[in-house]
């Protein structure tokens, strides 16, 4: 734990230890939010945490560097030893001999109170301070390793990684309701249409754009935040969204397609489990306790495969009545609890084709044209997959959904 830390909270103090022997080994100074505080007739113990782990560091000092301000919640820098601690709990644990408060708590109004475990939906209600509950700290550091190793799986495959643009004039073939972009000028004689001459919108996916490129790399990805202005307040809908979206040039196999999809959801969930152990294990053990051996499970076998002809047949056997649309060559991922995860298909790159039906489209088709295919895949629902979370409005740092904008 101490070793993860010593690059972000803690540091070696260029000062020497107090001891007779002004020895310099192990003297350290670290910097956190106290987590807890219990005082003794002889001793007082803190637990400081920095934000790099689950696990806190305990610190065991002498009860006249108590202050009244040394509280629950209040930002401290400690100076002391760093030693073997005598617990079996822990392996180290920091004797202090200097305490400052750097910014103190006012615990009566804080909303997050010592060793209580708050509902997710409580902690929704303070943006700017739900990353100091275990829950989210520990969402938001798995969030991280995901982000990294997303990134890695792409870049360790041959993709080219595209910033496709947030403003946008197209809706990626209707994707979903579309924020429109107002312009607010300082001079009132200036149309506010004229920024830039045709409507602009926020985007609600870089398939068009990752489309461009994929007439000149044969594979490439996009991470990045996606927009829908859907009325909905779902467990599984946000109005701001972050999306993972790849197209793969000299491809006419779904197959192709669906390899990637699943290559992807094992080699991230994978390194997720090896790297934040203790963080997937909070919402393992309090949040979802079933999902540590669904997913073990859906990383040990081939995902299933089910045609859509095949689909349409087990749903004519439903006592519900479904309307079916023609079949055409997409993809999508489905997984218990979220639904779809993953949407991919195959493009059209014949051009008689799209002269009869979209304009827009043709000079992406006239020079140099090759069949090639994609998907996206929602990163919040991934996440509130994996670790078994009901509602994607705790997977996301800030959420923002119809009727809510805070902070």
């Amino acid at each position: 734990v101490f070793k993860a830390r010593m690059g972000l909270g803690a540091t070696r103090s260029s000062g020497r230890c107090p001891c007779p022997w002004q020895c310099s080994l192990n003297w350290i100074t670290f910097k956190g939010w106290v987590r807890s505080v219990r005082s003794q007739k002889e001793v007082l113990f803190l637990h400081i945490n920095d934000g790099s782990s689950l696990e806190s560091l305990q610190v065991v000092a002498d009860p006249s560097l108590e202050k009244r301000d040394l509280t629950f919640g209040s930002a401290v820098e400690v100076q002391g030893k760093l030693v073997k601690s005598p617990h079996k709990m822990q392996n180290m644990e920091l004797q202090a001999e200097t305490i400052h408060v750097v910014g103190p708590c006012d615990i009566w109004s804080f909303p997050l109170k010592m060793k209580e475990r708050h509902p997710l939906e409580y902690v929704r209600q303070f943006p700017h301070l739900r990353c100091r509950n275990n829950t989210l700290g520990a969402l938001l550091r798995i969030r991280s390793e995901a982000t990294a190793s997303i990134h890695s799986f792409f870049q360790d495959n041959g993709y080219v990684h595209i910033h496709t643009p947030i403003i946008t004039s197209n809706d990626c073939e209707g994707a979903g309701e579309l924020f429109q972009i107002e312009v607010s000028w300082a001079k009132e004689s200036v149309e506010k249409s004229h920024f830039f001459n045709v409507p602009a919108f926020l985007t609600v996916s870089g398939q068009l754009h990752l489309e461009v490129m994929a007439g000149a790399f044969t594979h490439v990805f996009t991470f990045g935040p996606t927009f829908r202005a859907e009325n909905s307040q779902s467990r599984r809908h946000l109005a701001e969204f972050y999306m993972v979206e790849a197209e793969l040039s000299f491809t006419e196999s779904l197959q192709d397609i669906m390899q990637v999809m699943e290559d992807l959801f094992k080699t991230v969930t994978s390194t997720v489990l090896s790297k934040c152990p203790r963080d997937v294990e909070l919402f393992h053990k309090y949040v979802a306790p079933a999902q540590k051996d669904r997913l073990e499970q859906i990383l040990k076998h081939k995902f299933m495969i089910i045609s859509y002809s095949e689909a349409v047949e087990i749903l004519k056997q439903a006592p519900q009545t479904f309307t079916f649309k023609p079949e055409v060559a997409a993809v999508d991922l489905l997984v218990p609890g979220v639904g779809e995860l993953c949407g991919g298909s195959l493009r059209e790159e014949r051009l008689p084709f799209l002269e009869s039906r979209l304009q827009r489209y043709l000079d992406l088709r006239k020079f140099g044209s090759v069949p090639h295919g994609g998907f996206g895949m929602g990163f919040e629902r991934y996440l509130q997959y994996i670790l078994g979370v009901d509602n994607i409005k705790d997977v996301i740092p800030f959420p923002r959904f119809s009727h809510s904008c805070l902070l």
